[in-house]
């Protein structure tokens, strides 16, 4: 198809220019059949769609590289910010284990110095004790010497003995004080690097799910490590065991029967050759020990082997079973905190279906009130009306008493005037027709106050509806608030 688009963009263009006649008689000339024709436009309309669809799930598959790639990058960002965390974490257990082990060699010096120290303290007391005896001694001598006038200068010498003696006391008492002191401030300070220490034991490391994180990787590195080196260790074994096995087999079947030991004990001393085969095999008998030796050696290294692998083996078992015993108290831990939300969840929706009697409570009482003030209204309003239509009454009747009055007068002051009278009948059928139509309309009215005191209580009761509806939403999204967190647990 390509090539047939070529010929038709360039070469043809140049051969129709050159000869049109006898492109055009050419292009009358082919006969084309339709059915071949459809069937290569049904044909080229698949490989279209093929196209079509391979270049999209081409562009997916890019797509899909192009996530992968970012993913990639991403996890080798997490896996370098990992490997920089567990460096730091290793770090800092290092300083935090030099730490330790300072401050325990101080404690064990200020152990060593608070010893020295109370044996010096001791030495010191028994020195203070002679030194009270001798003084006590020197005394009862000062006083023997005092009851003899004749020996001033003995006096004087015991003087002098017994204030060096005190001098003495007082010092060694000074001593003894600083010691106490001195050992005061020790014990203080080992009790503070025993609390530092303890504190520093106890001391947890930041971000524990990281660094646990991170030690499990550098165990199952090491695992992984372990694994391979056992592997090698075991092919190389089983390697060195087959070469072992091959070279035996070769050397037994190249090696001669060695002669019988009695022959060469009974022919040492005979010949020179039978003394070489007595040699010969000796020296076949040291190899073949040798040769044992080198296989028990390879059955040790195989043990060995098998040893380090089953200790892997219950090391990890024993990891197993640490991680399992974890699991199960953080479930435990977990189902605690589950019961104590239900329990916090099952409280509030006690507070909230109180507070729902209490607001289902105020809305009857709201109801009720406004029956009550509605009840007044109408009440009110009807009282309202029929004073304003008793009023109504009581003035046209008024009016026409006056009238009538009126009427009356002019009646009798003008009896003879006809016209007059006939007049006055007029107007009385006039008023009596206004009173008909006044009647009529105060009956309207009284029906449409009705009317509308009867579209007003609806108006009531649509409001009272429209009220409940609004509370019970309200009851039950303050219901909804608490299953909310049930679901959650």
């Amino acid at each position: 198809m390509e090539s047939i688009l070529k010929y038709i963009q360039k070469e043809l263009p140049a051969k129709a220019e050159a000869d049109q006649d006898a492109f055009m008689n050419l292009a009358y000339s082919i006969k084309v059949n339709p059915k071949k024709m459809k069937k290569l436009e049904k044909e080229y309309t698949v490989i279209k769609t093929r196209e079509q669809g391979d270049i999209a799930v081409l562009r997916c598959l890019r797509q899909e590289n192009r996530l992968l790639k970012q993913r990639v990058e991403l996890l080798e960002k997490e896996s370098s910010a990992l490997a920089e965390r567990l460096v730091r974490g290793q770090v800092d257990r290092a300083e935090g284990e030099e730490e330790t082990f300072a401050l325990a060699r101080e404690v064990q010096a200020l152990r060593r110095a608070n010893v020295d120290a109370q044996q010096r303290l001791a030495v010191a007391q028994d020195e203070i004790r002679s030194l009270e005896m001798t003084i006590a001694e020197n005394n009862s001598r000062q006083s023997s010497l005092e009851g003899m006038e004749g020996e001033r200068s003995s006096t004087a010498k015991g003087e002098e003995l017994a204030r060096c003696l005190q001098r003495e006391l007082v010092r060694a008492r000074l001593h003894a004080a600083e010691r106490e002191a001195a050992e005061r401030e020790l014990t203080a300070r080992i009790t503070e690097l025993e609390n530092e220490n303890k504190s520093l034991r106890r001391q947890r490391v930041d971000n524990n799910v990281a660094h646990l994180q991170d030690e499990l990787i550098a165990v199952k590195l090491r695992e992984a490590e372990a694994n391979l080196s056992l592997k090698d260790l075991r092919q190389r074994v089983s390697e060195l065991s087959d070469t072992w096995q091959r070279h035996l087999q070769e050397h037994r079947q190249e090696a001669a029967p060695p002669p019988a030991q009695s022959n060469v004990v009974s022919d040492i001393m005979a010949t020179p050759k039978k003394l070489l085969r007595a040699w010969e095999g000796r020296s076949a008998d040291v190899q073949k020990l040798e040769e044992e030796l080198m296989t028990t050696r390879i059955r040790e290294v195989e043990a060995l082997t098998e040893l380090k692998e089953l200790r892997l083996k219950v090391m990890e078992l024993e990891t197993q079973v640490q991680v399992s015993t974890n699991q199960l108290r953080r479930q435990d831990d977990e189902a605690r905190q589950l019961r104590e939300n239900l329990d916090a969840a099952l409280q509030r929706e006690r507070a909230l279906l109180a507070r729902q009697r209490e607001f289902q409570h105020k809305y009857t009482d709201l109801e009720s009130k406004a029956k009550y003030e509605s009840m007044q209204a109408n009440i009110r309003n009807m009282e309202v009306a029929q004073r304003i239509a008793e009023l109504e009454n009581e003035v046209s009747e008024y009016k026409l008493k006056n009238e009538v009055m009126a009427t009356e007068g002019e009646l009798r002051n003008n009896i003879d005037d006809s016209d007059k009278v006939r007049e006055m009948q007029e107007q009385m059928a006039e008023l009596k027709a206004e009173i008909v139509r006044l009647e009529a309309f105060r009956s309207r009215a009284l029906r449409q106050t009705e009317l509308a005191r009867a579209v007003s209580l609806e108006d009531d009761i649509e409001e009272d509806e429209k009220l409940k509806l609004i509370l019970r939403r309200e009851s039950s999204t303050s219901l909804e608030l608490p299953t909310s967190p049930r679901k959650t647990t």
